[in-house]
């Protein structure tokens, strides 16, 4: 679905058409529920939550100006539904705590992951991502696998680009450590 055809779909449920939402839900509930996964490391949290972020979108679509793509206001939409579930649960999440890297050091090279067979560098890749603190693997899978642009997260999580960059910046030098730490046992 691009984005004109969903501004068709939005169109169609403004009108009363609730199977053209039910259209929009089966084009992003895996992507809703994948960056809610991301974020709170539960499966039924994130299945509840993906369930609360759909009907806010339904609620709010009438708000939706159609200024940024629909996928972006979507994003937008989970992320502060994810948040709002953490806050409500004062939940800590349990995440690992790579080790500090030096100001200036430059990142490990991640070279060790072209040794590794696909299939296994894939696991690996979804492991560390799921060590990741919630909002660190939120932000490495908008950038990276869903290709947004720094722009694009800038709007979705409510900070300027540069803000974005550097959260980015130190996303990275988590994963790296633990992507390290996780592989260094193989190599040996």
């Amino acid at each position: 679905m691009d984005n004109f055809d969903d501004q068709q779909y939005i169109c169609r449920v403004r009108q009363g058409d609730t199977k053209a939402f039910a259209a929009l839900v089966n084009q992003y509930k895996d992507l809703v529920f994948t960056l809610s996964l991301k974020m709170l490391k539960d499966r039924e949290e994130a299945e509840e939550v993906a369930q609360d972020t759909f009907v806010k979108i339904y609620q709010a679509l009438n708000k939706f100006n159609g200024t940024s793509k629909f996928s972006t206001w979507i994003y937008k939409v989970t992320f502060n539904t994810c948040l709002d579930r953490l806050k409500k649960n004062k939940r800590s999440q349990r995440a690992a705590q790579p080790g500090h890297a030096i100001e200036g050091e430059s990142l490990p090279s991640l070279n060790i992951l072209d040794s590794i067979e696909e299939r296994d560098r894939k696991k690996m890749i979804r492991d560390c991502l799921d060590r990741l603190p919630g909002e660190d693997s939120f932000l490495l899978t908008l950038y990276y696998f869903e290709e947004m642009s720094m722009e694009e997260i800038a709007t979705i999580i409510g900070i300027n680009a540069n803000n974005v960059k550097i959260r980015l910046f130190r996303s990275r030098k988590k994963f790296a450590a633990l992507l390290k730490d996780r592989s260094a046992p193989q190599i040996l």
